[in-house]
């Protein structure tokens, strides 16, 4: 093929001398003139653009001109990996050459002058893509214009090297498709971090950044600089606390930093920073001591008033601790005052600058020290600042007589004893006791006197309930009634020997000890409410060893609240966060949080609520767990924390348990544990079973959604909100404090029990336990002090424990079915003689 095309000069339309290539051979029809560029590299480009300036002559402007003149020309492609081409190879055709358009221009020329033609110089973009190979080569085919080619700019684009929102971008090409985007990863400058997400940005088909995504900030330590391109070190004195944009700040008052790059500031000497304070917070002391204390006494009561510390150490958390020393022991120094002094309304973290002392013995020397102490004094070495106090208190009347106990009675008689007060401020010259009948009005009541601490209360009506109430007197006068306390008479034609001859029968069937304990507990429990409505607080004497603490029911105080005051400590709600409702109990919603209390660190806590419109009983029973929690110190025991009464919603706080209940627990983790490790949360049940027995405690609703375990596998045993109260206890939904009436136990016969096989895998030692647990004869199943004994030993003994598979947690509960029937097969028997009992309403053991 012959080409036509030429290299001339000519003008452009400014009169400029170019040089051109061109063709115009538009007489002769079927014209194919291509011209070809030299071999061009790739560079790595997968898009390549073409820009061509050229002219193109006015077909009309040429005279004589045939139909086959034409106005424009095709821009072809080839790609190869080397310079291979030669004068007729690749062929001159579309294929293997590839077309990428036919260019038309946008104005034609047909003026002349003396000088020769003026051209009018078009210029159009044309692309193509994608490439692959090493290079490629141009082609321009001529089929029938009278044209110039003036220049042709071969070029490719892409996004420059970029810093931008913190991150350096790379040098990107563009993409194969003009609409083609390509993601470039970037790199946070020297010391800066991503946030959230990678960090991207996207170069389009005109070689332009766009599509931003995430950023880099400058890390702690770090602030940046030069318009986000640099992050530089924070300089001595100055800090920065976390990622972000903002600058380093100065270090607050009392803190300095020890190098370059600080992210905080230290305090200095004697001076202190607490968890929840902020970096930029100046760093604290401790307070001076309270000024200006003015104390005022009256009998065995106190009242101190102070001033603030002139210092607060910069913090506006100061609080107050009141230390109460007794001078008047004999034993010549002062020492701690006894649990029993009350402080209104607290001992420890008082916010107001006063407190009520009460209950101190009469015309005794004490000392106060009033301490101030704020977040930060648990950090100083130092004893918080105080001012002291000495004072003593005046003749005062002995306190109230805390419980009545009943002897003995007959049906015109009741024989009583009472312990003698607390604090007595004094001789007992004697004691008043006022007694009348319950269903008659209190003025009507009678009264008698005693020089000890019993009385026989004689002419009395037979089966009839009376209230008493006992009061002690000094030379200083009478001192307080006790609570009343209910006791009834016997009806005609029985005596006390009624009762003495069922002792024998509870006490062989509970193997004496520990089960012997939670017999007499549980029958003394059912005794204490009949259906009566009038017998709700009949008071029964029982014996203890000496020394040795019993529990208390709340319900037998004439005000239940003085119970949750005596036995819960009060919390300020601003010291309590709910985070989150993790249930819902009988009376509310539980929920998990966090306690801050004065001079205390911040501990997770689980948080009973009372929900609103609650009646005053519902209040009563719901804070009544709280007074039996309060009684109770034992590792397996869960433990109150305090309760919430002054603030709504009222609150109950414990411990937090992180694993939730044991049966959920195990259930989910079937199979997680060893055999030790089982057996080892059995021996913490077993062990906090054994204290409650030993506080003369019945639990009533031992089972493993009752146990709690936290995250070291430590099991505690919770749920006391049913103390008083069991399944079923009457067929009226509505009366749910009032206990069962009489019915017959038809539990699981224990012959039947003995014949099962062992679970799977079951140790045969835990086996045997079992077994013992549901022994026929009641007097060889063992106590909680043996089941805790024999699991002691089954720890020390690991090869007793083995197993061909790990203990599965259904086993597990099985035992605590069997631990837990301890306590019910007892209250069943027991319940089966109540209709026996009529009137019965006490026991001397």
């Amino acid at each position: 093929m012959q080409s036509l095309w030429e290299e001339v000069s000519g003008y452009d339309e400014h009169m400029n001398t170019i040089r051109t290539y061109q063709v115009c051979n538009v007489f002769d029809s079927s014209q194919n003139n291509w011209v070809r560029t030299k071999y061009i590299r790739r560079s790595g480009a997968q898009r390549i653009h073409v820009q061509m300036k050229f002219s193109v002559r006015d077909c009309s402007s040429i005279p004589n001109v045939p139909g086959s003149c034409k106005e424009t020309f095709n821009l072809y492609y080839y790609e190869s990996d080397s310079d291979m081409a030669t004068k007729s190879s690749p062929s001159w055709m579309e294929n293997p050459w590839v077309k990428v358009d036919t260019i038309a221009a946008d104005e034609s020329f047909s003026q002349v002058d003396l000088g020769g033609r003026i051209m009018k110089i078009n210029s159009e973009v044309r692309s193509f893509g994608p490439v692959s190979r090493n290079g490629f080569y141009l082609a321009f085919q001529d089929y029938g214009a009278c044209m110039s080619l003036i220049a042709v700019r071969v070029f490719y684009r892409k996004c420059p090297r970029v810093i931008q929102n913190g991150a350096v971008f790379p040098e990107t090409l563009s993409g194969a498709e003009s609409t083609s985007l390509v993601a470039a990863r970037g790199v946070c400058v020297p010391n800066g971090e991503e946030v959230d997400v990678p960090i991207k940005l996207y170069c389009n088909g005109d070689g332009e950044w766009m599509v931003p995504i995430g950023r880099c900030m400058c890390k702690a330590g770090y602030e940046v600089v030069d318009n986000g391109t640099l992050c530089r070190a924070c300089v001595s004195g100055f800090f920065k606390a976390a990622q972000g944009d903002h600058k380093c700040l100065q270090c607050p008052i009392n803190s300095r930093t020890t190098s370059d790059g600080a992210t905080n500031c230290v305090c200095r000497n004697s001076y202190y920073r607490t968890d929840s304070d902020p970096l930029q917070m100046p760093c604290t002391t401790v307070p001076s001591a309270p000024q200006n204390v003015i104390s005022i006494v009256n009998e065995t009561s106190l009242r101190l008033d102070w001033s603030p510390p002139q210092e607060s150490g910069g913090r506006e958390d100061v609080v107050y601790n009141i230390i109460c020393k007794s001078c008047g022991s004999g034993r010549g120094g002062c020492t701690r005052c006894g649990d029993n002094v009350q402080f209104v309304p607290r001992q420890l973290g008082l916010t107001d600058t006063h407190v009520h002392i009460s209950d101190l013995l009469a015309h005794t020397q004490y000392t106060f020290e009033i301490q101030a102490v704020n977040g930060v004094s648990d950090q100083s070495p130092y004893s918080p600042q105080y001012t002291s106090v000495n004072i003593t208190t005046n003749q005062a009347a002995p306190s109230a007589v805390s419980i009545i106990h009943q002897v003995s009675r007959t049906p015109n008689s009741i024989t009583l004893s009472w312990s003698q007060p607390d604090q007595p401020n004094g001789v007992i010259l004697d004691y008043e006791l006022q007694y009348y009948e319950k269903n008659q009005a209190e003025w009507n009541s009678s009264l008698t006197r005693s020089q000890t601490n019993t009385a026989v209360i004689r002419s009395l009506k037979p089966g009839t309930i009376y209230a008493f109430q006992v009061r002690a007197r000094t030379v200083a006068g009478f001192g307080r009634f006790s609570g009343k306390m209910y006791f009834q008479t016997m009806t005609e034609g029985k005596t006390d020997n009624h009762i003495q001859e069922k002792l024998p029968l509870i006490i062989g069937s509970a193997a004496a000890g520990v089960v012997f304990i939670i017999a007499i507990t549980v029958f003394i429990v059912v005794c204490r409410r009949p259906e009566s409505e009038y017998t709700d607080k009949l008071q029964h004497y029982t014996s203890v060893s000496p020394g040795m603490k019993i529990y208390i029911d709340p319900f037998t105080y004439e005000d239940p609240n003085e119970a949750v005051r005596e036995f819960a400590k009060e919390i300020d709600i601003s010291c309590v966060k709910i985070e989150q409702v993790i249930g819902a109990g009988e009376f509310g919603e539980v929920c998990s949080g966090n306690l801050r209390q004065p001079g205390k660190r911040e501990i997770l806590v689980a948080i009973k609520t009372l929900k609103a419109g609650y009646t005053e009983r519902q209040r009563r029973d719901f804070l009544s767990e709280a007074s039996i929690m309060g009684q109770f110190d034992h590792p397996n025991i869960i433990h109150l924390e305090g309760v919430v009464t002054k603030s709504s919603p009222v609150m109950i706080i414990t411990e937090f348990m992180e694993n939730g209940s044991l049966d959920s627990f195990l259930r989910q983790n079937d199979g997680q544990f060893t055999v030790i490790q089982l057996v080892g949360m059995l021996r913490g049940i077993a062990a906090g079973m054994k204290y409650l027995c030993d506080m003369n405690y019945v639990h009533r609703d031992l089972a493993a959604r009752n146990i709690l375990v936290n995250s070291n596998l430590v099991c505690k045993v919770s749920d006391f909100g049913l103390s008083r109260f069991l399944e079923d206890d009457t067929s009226d939904p509505t009366y749910t404090s009032a206990l069962v009436t009489a019915r017959k136990w038809s539990g699981v016969d224990p012959t039947i029990v003995d014949k099962l096989p062992p679970p799977m895998d079951c140790p045969s030692a835990l086996h045997q336990l079992m077994l013992d647990c549901w022994q026929k004869d009641r007097n060889n199943r063992p106590k909680f002090s043996q089941i805790v004994s024999t699991l002691d030993k089954m720890i020390r003994n690991p090869n007793s424990l083995k197993a061909m598979t790990p203990l599965s947690s259904r086993d597990i509960l099985r035992v605590g079915v069997t631990l837990a029937g301890h306590q019910k097969k007892i209250l069943n028997s027991i319940q089966s003689m109540r209709a026996q009992m009529n009137q019965i309403t006490s026991v001397e053991v």
